[in-house]
């Protein structure tokens, strides 16, 4: 396939998978959802399951456009939050996945001590908690230290047991802006799944995204992947 036929087919799965209306549709079309999906930075595939990991992909962005929130340019990490609580129905259509809220700064104690989450949501295909930390400034090697601590917590503490059994928790970090290469180092060693993204409140991205994306034969073969993971949902549905 083209570069413009695996583009024009990401969007035919995407709605069709998704549930995306005609609105939501040309929304993810104009914030160039398929380069934010194919760009992402995560560790998934060292700490994922082969058939959590590309399901766990699309739950990821690289980018994300919050230009629904009526938020000036300079900003708090907490303003950023209860916007985003405020507009939860909005933010949920531009995660582009099947996610319920469970909450925002939600309370984990470890040794006495407490610890808050910004927003955690559950993610219903990969039957795991996604744990979201917002931050307004860079994206700093600590911010992955701090994450993977709330995700032994989460896994320790709130996973539940039970048939099915609950997936591994997996985090991202959200934040202004990040150095890809920074980025890079600091996933390279992290135990626990987790992803780090980008933010505006405006529609913007780099005029070159589109030069970044893996190769045609790499999006083709998640694309195949997706289908795989489709056909298993609908057995296990039939079962």
């Amino acid at each position: 396939m083209s570069k413009g036929e695996l583009e024009r087919e990401f969007y035919l799965r995407a709605t069709a998978k998704f549930g995306w209306t005609k609105s939501v549709l040309q929304h993810q079309v104009d914030n160039k959802s398929y380069e934010k999906y194919f760009l992402n930075q995560t560790n998934f595939d060292q700490a994922l399951a082969a058939e959590l990991h590309t399901q766990a992909v699309l739950a990821v962005k690289d980018h994300y456009t919050f230009d629904f929130l009526d938020l000036a340019e300079k900003h708090s990490d907490r303003q950023l939050e209860q916007a985003l609580v405020q507009n939860l129905r909005s933010f949920l259509a531009d995660m582009g996945g099947t996610f319920a809220f469970i909450g925002h700064q939600h309370r984990l104690e470890v040794g006495g001590q407490e610890y808050f989450i910004d927003l955690l949501f559950f993610h219903r295909r990969l039957r795991c908690l996604l744990a979201i930390e917002l931050k307004v400034g860079d994206f700093k090697p600590e911010h992955k230290g701090k994450m993977e601590f709330y995700l032994e917590a989460l896994d320790k503490q709130k996973r539940l047991p039970g048939l099915p059994e609950e997936s591994a928790p997996i985090g991202i970090i959200i934040c202004r802006s990040k150095n890809k290469t920074v980025v890079e180092y600091a996933l390279r060693n992290a135990v626990r799944p987790l992803g780090v993204a980008t933010y505006a409140v405006v529609p913007q991205l780099p005029d070159d995204y589109k030069a970044e994306l893996p190769s045609p034969e790499l999006i083709a073969e998640r694309l195949r992947l997706w289908d795989k993971i489709d056909d298993e949902d609908k057995g296990a549905n039939h079962a």
